[in-house]
């Protein structure tokens, strides 16, 4: 018996969705609960696991179109069952010309092209603010990960990924890299065509509504920042001492942990930083809702911690790398990116000295955490070596005066440079 595949509802307010990929093809087996294809809505991207074990034997929204929820999208049938003729958003879909074919047939010319299960993870990299390590992840035929455009760049530029050194998370292979492979060796070889004019692409959907999502906050909010200069020694020190017991504990204790745990503590003592504007009235939060920036290979997401200020280090390590990882893997559900009242941002990640971010609406403060590392300062009349960063802190100037601001940082400076080691 057939079964319908349909646009989930992804939260009470969603009324559509975006096809971005089908991850099976007409004519392959999925298992149920199997990743079946990926959507993109105004608030979340995911994976739509399959609602039975069966093929899939057609498919009826092609990628990049966008539909109401509840809309079929595709058909489970039984294994043996016959694949129709594929339609129009088939052929788009699977890349192949219409036939009519048993499963077994298509399986068959599809093992060889098709990546595996690890392969077709999306190439989702991260600005995880210093809370998941960096690992070497490879699919399971020894290629480096990347996400389905690079390898089809790869594909048409006879490029083996596995020789290009990637910059992104974990050494994934980006766009720019191979971009920039192609560009600087053409040399090495010979035969493979240049580009000959622009290329253009579509703004994905996420990145529509992240163009949106800061231009009204511009056009909304008086962006004003200060930048301070902080000692990070002791907190190294201390994230030494204590990094095993962390690891026995299944968590890692980074930066992050220290600043998010020193941040939800101020944001009590400066509860103007935790609140928000409704017309003429100031909302002040009772919840502290943490949101941390994480930047995927196609756009930028903000899940949130809830209830930050209920957990210790130990739990805001577990659940910042938690969202952190869900984010990357597409498994985040609509309420978790939503209901934040500050937001960090980590710039650093990458080596940036600082960076000057949006603020998230309808937040009015964001803090940038930029690179952690060894530099020069002046001690006592001497030179010495620290481990120093660069917060900023964006505010919004329409509620938060400039004085406020240097408050709530000096505040937050000063507990970094003298965190108490028995709240770890």
């Amino acid at each position: 018996m057939a079964t319908p595949v349909v646009m989930p509802q992804m939260g009470e307010s969603i009324a559509e969705g975006t096809i971005v990929r089908w991850i099976k093809k007409v004519g392959e087996a999925v298992e149920r609960d199997e990743p079946l294809f990926e959507i993109s809505t105004d608030k979340v991207d995911a994976e739509i696991p399959s609602p039975a074990a069966g093929v899939l034997t057609d498919i009826k929204v092609k990628e990049g179109e966008t539909v109401p929820v509840n809309s079929v999208v595709g058909t489970i049938g039984q294994a043996g069952e016959a694949v129709s003729a594929p339609s129009a958003a088939t052929q788009q879909a699977d890349g192949q010309s219409a036939s009519t074919e048993m499963p077994a047939a298509a399986t068959a010319r599809q093992v060889a092209a098709t990546p595996s299960a690890a392969d077709k993870s999306p190439n989702r990299e991260t600005v995880t603010p210093s809370t998941v390590p960096p690992a070497q992840e490879h699919s399971g035929n020894g290629r480096r990960r990347s996400s389905p455009l690079v390898r089809r760049i790869a594909k048409d530029h006879d490029v083996d990924i596995a020789q290009i050194a990637g910059s992104g998370i974990g050494g994934r292979v980006t766009k720019s890299d191979i971009l920039g492979y192609i560009e600087r060796a053409p040399a090495a070889r010979p035969g493979i065509p240049r580009p000959t004019a622009d290329r253009v692409e579509k703004l994905s959907v996420m990145r529509k509504k992240i163009a949106e999502h800061m231009i009204l906050s511009r056009r909304t909010s008086a962006h004003v920042h200060s930048v301070f200069h902080v000692n990070f020694s002791t907190v190294e020190r201390l994230r030494q001492q204590k990094k095993g017991e962390y690891e026995q504990a299944g968590a890692r204790l980074t930066y992050m942990s220290f600043i998010a745990k020193v941040i939800v503590d101020a944001l009590r003592r400066h509860p103007i930083l935790n609140a928000s504007l409704d017309g003429d009235n100031v909302v002040y939060k009772k919840d502290i809702n943490l949101g941390v920036a994480v930047a995927l290979d196609s756009g930028l997401i903000v899940p949130v911690v809830k209830n930050a200020d209920e957990k210790n280090v130990l739990g805001l390590s577990r659940a910042i790398a938690d969202v952190a990882e869900r984010a990357r893997s597409k498994r985040l559900n609509p309420e978790e990116v939503h209901g934040g009242t500050f937001t960090i941002t980590n710039p650093g990640q990458f080596g940036a000295q600082f960076g000057i971010p949006i603020i998230n609406q309808p937040q009015v403060a964001i803090l940038g955490v930029g690179t952690i590392e060894k530099r020069p300062v002046v001690i006592d009349d001497a030179i010495g070596i620290r481990t120093m960063a660069y917060l900023t802190l964006g505010y919004d100037h329409r509620l938060v005066d400039g004085a406020v601001a240097d408050q709530f940082m000096a505040d937050v400076k000063e507990r970094l440079e003298t965190f108490d080691a028995s709240e770890l």
